[in-house]
């Protein structure tokens, strides 16, 4: 089997989710990486500090012999051993470092020695992060978008995802968006954020084409920020308004936020420590727009998801949530939510029920 060549295709490694061995220490992985990378560090966080000291005090000569010092004998022959696992997991996949510099050549070098030759990516990771904060730019720029709005609980991302060339925002960033909105997943990175949204972009672009369609966010989805040339764009795009009856949203909320959460959390946690979560995601979520809601209302509206919630304990039965989510909705989210429609009425393109919005992004 011909050797690979070291690559710089980053368009190309992006496109095709081509799998990537990150070499950097876990410090550096864990702020941010790339859809897909698997962290196998040459260096451990703290074998790394070492020789950044080391490399400022004495040069390079002495940092790279104080590196093949650390990472010798068993620790050598273990990261070689998580190495060797990848390539063969992933025969068509590349390894970076920070730069594409020593630590991977050296990381190539010594699996070569082990018998296996494996390309890396040139310029490593900060020239791949450079190519999407790039093409991200360009592409906010140039493509053409449709923005999805509706009141909370229609449905919103179950239609995106139906729409000819989504990309679901919250999706990304691991977060519904709301004060409820927390998953039982932490969010990503910014950095990391950042990067899936350009890869997103990227496909949306040369795999796709046409309009992007993207879900009607503010500026902060969770902890994770929109660019604000992205935001700028989304706020003069056409608008599509999807309407659902108040019934039918009550469903979804109670579908989304209390049964596949309360399932989540059990899932994650066993029965007993997931089940308690799941009660304090709940309420926390409701005491975190106290504020806002004014305290007499917010007293009411926890007597009732407290009652609800003991009665899904006790029997299973969710129907008495139906309660607390309607008054949320008529005398909170409602009237925020058409107060901002007010204001992009010139902007609305089409509005109806799922059909009719998927219809005419189909056409």
């Amino acid at each position: 089997m011909p050797s690979r060549t070291d690559t710089s295709d980053y368009l190309s490694l992006f496109l095709n989710d081509v799998p990537l061995m990150d070499v950097r220490a876990p410090v550096e992985f864990s702020k941010g990486s790339f859809p897909g990378a698997i962290n196998a560090p040459l260096m451990n966080d703290d074998e790394r500090h070492r020789v950044g000291i080391c490399y400022k005090e004495k040069g390079q000569d002495a940092a790279i012999e104080l590196g093949h010092q650390l990472v010798s004998g068993d620790i050598k022959a273990q990261r070689l051993e998580a190495w060797r696992r990848f390539a063969a997991r992933y025969p068509d996949g590349y390894l970076f470092c920070f730069r594409g510099g020593l630590r991977s050549r050296l990381t190539q070098q010594w699996i070569r020695e082990a018998g296996i030759d494996y390309p890396l990516v040139s310029g490593g990771y900060k020239a791949m992060r450079r190519f999407l904060i790039d093409s991200l730019e360009a592409l906010i720029e140039s493509s053409e978008f449709v923005i999805l709005s509706g009141r909370t609980g229609t449905g919103k991302t179950r239609v995106l995802q139906q729409l000819p060339n989504p990309i679901d925002l919250e999706g990304l960033a691991n977060h519904r968006g709301s004060s409820f909105g927390r998953q039982v997943t932490p969010q990503p990175s910014q950095i990391d954020f950042e990067n899936h949204l350009a890869v997103a972009m990227l496909k949306a672009h040369h795999q796709v084409g046409g309009p992007v369609y993207l879900e009607d966010e503010s500026r902060l989805v969770g902890r994770c920020a929109l660019p604000e040339s992205l935001r700028d764009r989304m706020a003069s795009a056409p608008l599509m308004v999807l309407d659902q009856p108040v019934e039918e949203r009550i469903r979804i909320i109670r579908e989304d936020y209390v049964e596949q959460m309360a399932a989540n959390y059990v899932s994650r946690d066993g029965e007993e420590a997931g089940w308690l979560n799941f009660r304090d995601y709940l309420l926390s979520a409701l005491d975190r727009i106290r504020k806002r809601l004014g305290g007499e209302r917010h007293s009411q509206l926890r007597q009732l998801m407290e009652t609800a919630l003991d009665t899904q304990f006790g029997t299973g039965d969710v129907t008495a949530h139906h309660r607390w989510i309607e008054s949320l909705l008529k005398d909170y989210y409602d009237p925020m939510y058409d107060y901002q429609l007010n204001q992009k009425q010139g902007r609305i393109v089409v509005q109806g029920g799922p059909e009719t919005i998927i219809g005419w992004a189909r056409r």
